[in-house]
């Protein structure tokens, strides 16, 4: 296997669940298109939850303390926050996703660019955010297999057809962020020799669940939190657990 065959394969499952989505969802009536993203914002919760509770990591504890966990992620979404606000991540993505509906799908009307937009943003979140996309990527850049990225192409590729058949062609274009943010993490893999260590992955892990935990809520429609803007936080719990384990 090449490096980024993970993502390659990713980025395909993507594509086709898109495409099935897309055919069968002006089919279906509106009320089972929401249904069957309500039926995807439960799993993601469900996801979520299962990652946050990377917080309870033995070897995070360790590193940090028995509180220091929790104030690490905390600290991570806050700085994370912060630096996300300031460099405008949310509003940016959804600029891509609207440039992106124009260049491919014409300027179309005002609900119609929403609705790719959405589709978008919600889907990149998902894939990006999610600690396999980084793992997984890690992995594939070391050499050491795409298992992690086929079952998260796997996963990704049903997700595509429950999005896009609520969401429409927006959904196919996440496939851009994927490309990014999994080729970029597969070139640090291949430079970095070796893998974080278990208690960093932890605090990835974790953080990166409390967000899903923000991308399951918009699915729901409970609150369109700013998910994007919180995407340094990823970089910064790692970085913080580090520090921390450093100065105890």
């Amino acid at each position: 296997m090449f490096p980024g065959a993970g993502t390659a394969l990713n980025v395909a499952t993507i594509l086709l669940g898109s495409a099935i989505g897309v055919a069968v969802g002006h089919r279906l009536p509106q009320r089972t298109r929401d249904v069957v993203t309500d039926g995807l914002g439960l799993v993601t919760l469900l996801v979520a939850g299962l990652n946050a509770a990377s917080v309870l990591d033995p070897s995070l504890r360790e590193a940090l303390g028995t509180g220091g966990p929790v104030l690490v992620v905390l600290g991570a979404l806050v700085v994370g926050g912060v630096a996300g606000s300031l460099l405008r991540i949310e509003s940016r993505l959804e600029g891509l996703g609207a440039l992106m509906q124009r260049r491919l799908a014409g300027g179309g009307d005002s609900a119609s660019r929403r609705r790719f937009v959405e589709g978008f943003v919600t889907a990149s979140l998902v894939y990006v955010v999610g600690p396999l996309a980084i793992l997984g990527s890690l992995s594939d850049g070391l050499g050491r297999g795409i298992d992690q990225l086929a079952l998260k192409a796997t996963l990704d590729g049903f997700a595509s057809i429950a999005f896009a058949a609520s969401l429409g062609w927006g959904v196919a274009a996440s496939v851009v962020p994927v490309i990014v943010v999994q080729g970029g993490f597969t070139l640090a893999g291949a430079m970095l020799g070796s893998l974080l260590p278990t208690a960093e992955v932890a605090a990835i892990t974790a953080t990166g669940g409390l967000l899903l935990v923000g991308v399951s809520l918009r699915l729901l429609r409970v609150r369109q939190l700013p998910v994007g803007d919180l995407l340094p936080a990823l970089v910064v719990a790692p970085l913080a657990t580090a520090l921390v384990a450093a100065l105890r």
